[in-house]
């Protein structure tokens, strides 16, 4: 298992659950000591002890240790506890089909529509995402894109219990990199694209696409890796992996080739190999989600006419381009989750393939706090380029200063030529002066938050919701 593991104490001890958390652990459940990003795990040891803990998982040998309680220790921890969950669960989890994605844009997408796909066709299925997790139809609200790796053990075993055949799940760069994602054997792994963001994490992009390269390094030959190929980094993901790699694109040749023939605001018209059909989503970057969605149902053995006869009902996820019109003056509305570089210019991009030559696009933007400082300017300047008007202003600013994230944005557009934008810190305002500028038939976009049904500020959430905020000054 590793250069350094070991097994000391009363090894004759009960498990009845793992845990991360001291405070949660006892007699019956077992504490996991790991060292975080801001806490190490090993200090809170003697916490788990104190509440009646008899065996601690952790990733170094204890200096003291208590003769009653079994330790075991490796420096490949997450290995270990992969096993160890996998043999308490009576390896239950193994029979699932172990579905995903994977990328900077799309990951919330392509796994939900999979997972309203696959449900239509008749399968029971479970489903991790940022949004929310569900259990067949039970939700269950989402903390992380991943969970950690105990909640993650602990998910999938409900859903095997519930009878669950397929589980669709993102699997963020974080997780990858912690390994909470260890132990899982993937049928399918999917690539949708890579772009700047998370560097407050990685440090660098190179260490950012070399993360996101080792869920495909451990895929075992018997997996399939669905790369979009129109990526310039896609076939870097594969290289030297062990699974049958399978592409898909819009510009380039691919193994599963797509066409958009029209993209307008009722939805688009596609052509997947020699099929046309009508998808109610919209945009160009949807035309590519959906592309994966219908090579990942290929791979997993559904026939073409079975997939594009249910992907032709499937409807934009929450928070995802969701589109809104006013009755009273035909003004629009868009909420998008993008708070990328990248997923900002390509909902700006399908806009302007949209709009009429007399329709203004008026953007509420801002970038989150604690978090990768240099997209910043960069988000701030796409906006001031693509829209006619743009309005900055709070997103979820957690510990920062608002008004030092505003400067940063600012610092991409101040030396625009046309001084085309706005500061406002409060996002109501914001949005309220987006609607209030703008004229009939005027495009808002609202983007950044997307399904968030809060505002993160000073480590409290408190209650905030684009979409209500849109649809009532509309």
């Amino acid at each position: 298992m590793s250069a350094d593991f070991g097994i000391s104490g009363n090894d004759q001890v009960f498990v009845g659950g793992f845990t991360l958390d001291s405070r949660t652990s006892s007699e019956s459940v077992a504490f996991v000591a790991k060292k975080g990003s801001s806490l190490d795990g090993h200090e809170f040891i003697p916490q788990a002890i104190a509440r009646g803990c008899r065996l601690v998982f952790c990733e170094r040998k204890p200096l003291s240790m208590e003769h009653e309680v079994c330790y075991v220790w490796s420096d490949k921890l997450p290995e270990l506890l992969g096993k160890a969950m996998h043999w308490f669960y009576d390896n239950r989890i193994n029979a699932l089909t172990l579905v995903g994605v994977t990328g900077t844009n799309g990951k919330t997408t392509v796994a939900r529509l999979l997972f309203e796909l696959f449900s239509k066709l008749g399968y029971r299925c479970g489903l991790l995402s940022t949004v929310e997790n569900i259990v067949v139809d039970q939700v269950i609200p989402a903390s992380h894109t991943t969970p950690d790796q105990v909640n993650l053990y602990q998910l999938l075993h409900q859903m095997a219990l519930k009878g669950c055949s397929h589980v669709f799940m993102e699997v963020s760069s974080h997780a990858i990199h912690q390994q909470r994602i260890a132990g899982l054997d993937y049928h399918v792994a999917v690539f949708t694209n890579i772009t700047h963001d998370h560097l407050d994490y990685h440090g660098t992009f190179k260490d950012y696409l070399n993360t996101k390269k080792k869920f495909f390094d451990d895929l075992t030959a018997k997996a399939f890796a669905v790369i979009n190929k129109d990526d310039p980094n896609g076939m870097y993901m594969v290289q030297n992996c062990k699974a049958d790699c399978v592409t898909y694109g819009i510009q380039q040749l691919s193994d599963v080739r797509g066409r958009i023939i029209e993209n307008s605001v009722t939805g688009l018209h596609l052509q997947f190999g020699e099929r046309q059909w009508y998808s109610r989503l919209i945009g160009a970057f949807n035309a590519s989600n959906l592309l994966a969605v219908y090579a990942t149902g290929i791979c997993l053995g559904i026939g073409p006419d079975d997939l594009l006869r249910e992907m032709s009902v499937l409807k934009a996820v929450e928070g995802r381009f969701e589109y809104m019109r006013s009755l009273t003056n035909d003004k629009i509305g868009i909420i998008d989750y993008a708070h990328t570089p990248d997923a900002l210019e390509k909902v700006l991009e399908t806009l302007h393939g949209m709009r009429k030559p007399n329709q203004k696009i008026i953007t509420v933007m801002g970038c989150g706090g604690d978090r990768d400082k240099t997209k910043r300017p960069l988000m701030a300047k796409i906006a001031c380029l693509m829209s006619d008007h743009v309005i900055m202003t709070s997103d979820n600013p957690r510990f920062e200063d608002p008004k030092e994230i505003l400067s940063d944005m600012e610092r991409g557009a101040i030396d625009m030529p046309s001084k085309n934008y706005l500061i406002i810190e409060d996002r109501e305002q914001a949005i309220k002066t987006a609607c209030m500028i703008a004229s009939n038939q005027d495009i808002i976009l609202v983007a950044g938050k997307g399904h968030e049904k809060y505002q993160d500020i000073n480590g409290k959430k408190l209650p905030f919701d684009d979409k209500q905020m849109l649809n009532t000054f509309l």
